[in-house]
């Protein structure tokens, strides 16, 4: 795809004028940095506030007699107890039980349900559920709507100066209110392992308020590249990556989106593989590794055994500045996924030891109830 083929959010013209480099993305043309670079930047969100632009993920609304229930037959969540002005991540799943992409659903008012998907899946991802739910209930993609991340330790001191109810949120929470004079959808949420907020807004009115925002000298713009490296060291997988059509829920980790009571019905697509697999039937196993000595280990690196066999590969990897060393997630036998056990990741021919330890690499802070 040329640049003049890449479609633009309705900030593109913001993040220029801040000197932003531009990269594709998800079909997008998306900022990977801003002039401070991707360490200051990555460092700034775990220290400060961070504002991301993540208009290029798709949002929709469905709605029907019993919209839950109809959606229940792509995912893995149980949506139908889904309480209003809550948010629940979960997975879209094809019939072999692999992940199709991951999402978050949320109830944040009385007009259906509100769904998030991954920019790079969304049109593939609409398409299906659309099919899927067709008679019982509507998707309407919100093209005309932007979506703002502000994540970090002083995001909720930050959007609390412009919207107070933010403050009385807790993770995974969500509401539809009025916000910087516009009709919003807020959930106390994000990508980075840090407490903070996604904004879904009208485009209009998108520029304006990433400006606003970034007048509060606790804000600055932070592109992709620290967006990476700051869910790499939270432990989350990334679509495309760590996660695609082969690899199911319980491979990847993700148990807890599969609702108890989606279990015990054994509704969703997949069911027979997936519930093989949470009784112990598994071939492989998501796997955070810290790299003891060498060069980061990169997405497709292998990972090989004490004796030099490989079993398995690095799906995402980099160094962690906030963890200080270079940290991998990649897919093993379960048989060498014990905490503690050394693994070998092979950089450029060379064979570097590596070690199983649990996610996330560096402590989340979500905001969650005492």
């Amino acid at each position: 795809m040329s640049d003049q083929d890449l479609k633009k959010t309705p900030l593109f013209d913001a993040h220029v004028a801040l000197g932003a480099r531009m990269v594709p993305f998800a079909g997008y043309a998306m900022p990977v940095q801003y002039r401070d670079g991707v360490l200051k930047e990555h460092l700034w969100t775990r220290e400060h506030a961070g504002l991301f632009d993540v208009s290029h993920m798709g949002q929709a609304r469905i709605r029907g007699a019993d919209p839950a229930k109809s959606f229940e037959k792509v995912v893995s969540a149980d949506y139908q107890g889904l309480k209003p002005g809550k948010q629940r991540y979960g997975v879209l799943l094809n019939d072999q039980g692999g992940i199709i992409d991951d999402l978050m659903t949320a109830r944040p008012d009385d007009d259906g349900l509100f769904v998030v998907v991954n920019g790079a899946c969304k049109d593939n991802d609409y398409a299906i559920i659309a099919a899927a739910l067709e008679g019982e209930a509507t998707v309407e993609r919100l093209e005309d709507r932007a979506l703002l991340a502000l994540q970090g330790p002083e995001a909720a001191a930050v959007l609390a100066a412009h919207v107070p109810a933010a403050a009385d949120m807790l993770f995974m929470d969500t509401a539809a209110l009025t916000a910087f004079g516009v009709d919003a959808i807020i959930s106390r949420s994000g990508y980075t392992g840090e407490d903070g907020y996604e904004i879904s807004l009208p485009a209009a009115d998108a520029t304006r308020i990433w400006n606003t925002l970034l007048q509060d000298e606790r804000v600055k713009p932070i592109g992709l590249g620290a967006r990476d490296s700051l869910r790499l060291e939270a432990g989350l997988p990334l679509y495309g990556h760590d996660l695609d059509e082969t690899v199911s829920p319980i491979e990847a980790g993700l148990n807890f989106a599969i609702g108890k009571r989606r279990r015990e019905a054994a509704d969703f697509p997949g069911a027979a593989r997936i519930g093989a697999e949470l009784a112990g039937d598994l071939s492989r196993v998501r796997v955070n590794l810290k790299v003891l000595e060498g060069a980061p280990a990169r997405e497709g690196a292998q990972i090989a055994d004490a004796s030099g066999a490989v079993i398995g590969v690095v799906t995402s990897g980099g160094f962690g500045p906030s963890f200080g060393g270079a940290i991998a997630i990649g897919f093993v036998p379960p048989a060498h996924a014990t905490l503690g056990e050394t693994l070998s990741v092979i950089v450029r021919g060379k064979s570097q030891a590596a070690q199983v330890v649990a996610s996330p690499f560096v402590p989340n802070r979500y905001v969650r109830k005492l």
